[in-house]
Order: C-alpha cells, then sequence, then structure tokens
C-alpha cells in the first residue's frame, strides 16, 4: 500500500519505512506526527481524494530536525563593480513513515526504541609478563614559518633537454 501526501507545498509517494526530508513541522524528536493531507491511498482498491481523501492520514516519526543545504543568490550589475551574494538554509524534519491508515484509524505502532551502544569493557589480565606497551613518540616540531620564507624561490623554467636535435637551416643558395 502506498500513499500520496501534500505537506508544505509538496507532493510525495510514500510507503511504510520510507524515509524523507520535508519542511520543519511540529514535533519533538522520537514522536508520532500524523500527516492529514493525503491525496491518494493506493493499494488492491486505490481511494482517489477531491482534493484529499476523507479519513485518511499517514503516521511519521519524527527522527530528526535539522539545516539543510545552503542556498545562495548572486546578482552582479555588469560595470558597475556592485555585487551582491545572500544565502539562507531551510530548516528540515526528517521523518520515518511508520502507517498508512484509513477510516479514522489511530496509529498503532509506536517509536522505534533506540539503539544503545554495546559497552565493551577492556578485559583484565593477571599476567604482569606482558611487555609494557611503548609510548608514543612524539612528531618533531615544525620549523617557524620565518626560515621557510628566507630559503629562495625554486626555479619555474626547466632548462631544455640537450639531446633534441638543433633545427636545420636552410640552404644557401650559390652565386654563379
Amino acid at each position: 500500500m502506498f500513499a500520496v501526501i501534500k505537506t508544505g507545498g509538496r507532493q510525495y509517494r510514500v510507503v511504510p519505512d520510507d524515509v524523507l526530508e520535508i519542511g520543519k513541522i511540529a514535533g519533538d524528536v522520537g514522536t508520532i506526527v500524523q500527516l492529514g493531507e493525503v491525496l491518494l491511498v493506493g493499494g488492491d482498491s486505490p481511494l482517489l481524494g477531491a482534493p484529499t481523501v476523507a479519513g485518511a492520514t499517514v503516521a511519521a516519526e519524527v527522527l530528526q530536525h535539522k539545516r539543510g543545504p545552503k542556498v545562495i543568490s548572486f546578482k552582479k550589475r555588469r560595470r558597475k563593480n556592485s555585487r551582491r551574494k545572500r544565502g539562507y538554509r531551510d530548516e528540515i524534519t526528517v521523518l520515518r513513515i511508520t502507517e498508512i491508515l484509513t477510516n479514522d484509524n489511530k496509529p498503532t505502532i509506536g517509536p522505534r526504541p533506540k539503539r544503545e551502544k554495546p559497552v565493551v569493557t577492556a578485559p583484565v589480565d593477571s599476567d604482569d609478563d606482558e611487555a609494557p606497551k611503548a609510548a608514543k613518540k612524539k612528531a618533531p616540531a615544525r620549523k617557524p614559518a620565518a626560515k621557510a620564507a628566507a630559503k629562495p624561490a625554486a626555479k619555474s623554467r626547466a632548462k631544455p633537454d640537450a639531446k633534441k636535435a638543433a633545427a636545420k637551416k636552410p640552404a644557401a643558395k650559390d652565386k654563379k
């Protein structure tokens, strides 16, 4: 089963377990939100809304809120030495679709539990015979910038190869 929803002036085709980025909506991270503007519910018997399907919603879990990519507009006026650069970032909400609901049903699937990182403990060895770990060597200190600037600059042009054949001269004319 799939659905076509409308949010933030855009339309999205979604199925359960889809992850999508939409314009920022209200809802805390980890909560279930319901998107009510369902334009079409597809499957065995598709339901087409006019403009929306009555009683249909899409339940989604809010994964995170973040800022989108930077969008820059640039204007330049020819020969007037006038330029302007402006940018902005959209606020984005990342959702995971959990269910597509019809007939005014309530969501049955709650938010997924967060995965806990396994705690790794160092094994305790009672053997004192092992050699101690070698100390990390420190990197050599870098030379100051003043010394680097005092070095002569490398020559930029390479000398031509001596092995190349000399250019041929035109033959001399005989005077009679």
